[in-house]
């Protein structure tokens, strides 16, 4: 189970590749917000899953690769 408490704003997202996905905005239940200024998000504000979460250390890291991620997370309305 992974410690959602070490989530925290800005902390870089990286897929299982090391490939970069993102920065964490906020924390909204089961979703985690990605940061809209960042040149990997297109400047627009998506979500992913908290399960996607493998691990959190001085990154966010994925049990998906960054590609993977990117294809399948949505973007906030």
């Amino acid at each position: 189970m992974v410690d959602l408490s070490l989530l925290r704003e800005s902390l870089e997202v990286v897929g299982s590749d090391g490939g970069h996905v993102g920065r964490v905005d906020h924390v909204h239940g089961d979703q985690i917000e990605l940061a809209k200024l960042d040149l990997a998000s297109g400047f627009k504000h998506h979500m992913i899953p908290v399960s996607w979460v493998d691990h959190v250390d001085a990154h966010v890291h994925l049990n998906v690769t960054a590609e993977e991620a990117k294809s399948r997370w949505t973007e906030k309305h």
